[in-house]
């Protein structure tokens, strides 16, 4: 008996991840896209080893405009802990500007809403870290863009790292 619940149980646990990553990967494929500007994270670590600490221009913008805490974490962390959304204006080639943090209402056209969480004083993304292959740093350091995909939902999901003309990194 207790093997079938075991078995059953398994089953389920399977299931649902496995729906879940087929979830994100129609999220990848079927995204709006959007790029957020790449904000220096420290120039002196910026690239270590086999990934890129990531932030945002646009979460720097998020930070000045939410309410602070007394609780101070160190430099441009101590924003409440929360989600929300903020609402961003594309351009032409959909890059993101910074507009207001969302607090209901219509958005106006080409401005769209994406998801952001506080945690531990600071504004984060889907991820504060981009992941390569052993080898490549170097082609990824004319980084100036991460593109992300949005769902109806504003939830974004990081798909590559951009040049500054929008050209695809891709390491080598």
């Amino acid at each position: 008996m207790s093997k079938v619940v075991a078995v059953a149980a398994l089953v389920v646990v399977l299931g649902l991840v496995n729906w879940s990553i087929i979830e994100k990967e129609k999220h990848l494929a079927h995204g709006d896209i959007v790029y957020l500007e790449l904000a220096p994270v420290d120039p002196r670590s910026l690239m270590q080893g086999d990934y890129m600490a990531l932030n945002f221009r646009v979460a720097q913008q998020i930070y000045d405009a939410l309410p602070k805490s007394d609780n101070y974490r160190g430099w441009n962390r101590n924003a409440d802990a929360g989600d929300g959304f903020v609402v961003v204006k594309l351009d032409a080639e959909s890059r993101a500007d910074f507009v207001r943090i969302y607090t209901g209402g219509v958005l106006d056209k080409n401005e769209i809403k994406l998801q952001y969480r506080v945690r531990n004083g600071a504004v984060k993304f889907a991820t504060n870290a981009f992941f390569f292959q052993e080898g490549h740093a170097q082609s990824y350091e004319a980084a100036r863009y991460g593109q992300f995909r949005v769902n109806a939902n504003g939830e974004v999901l990081l798909a590559g790292m951009f040049d500054k003309d929008l050209k695809h990194i891709i390491g080598e």
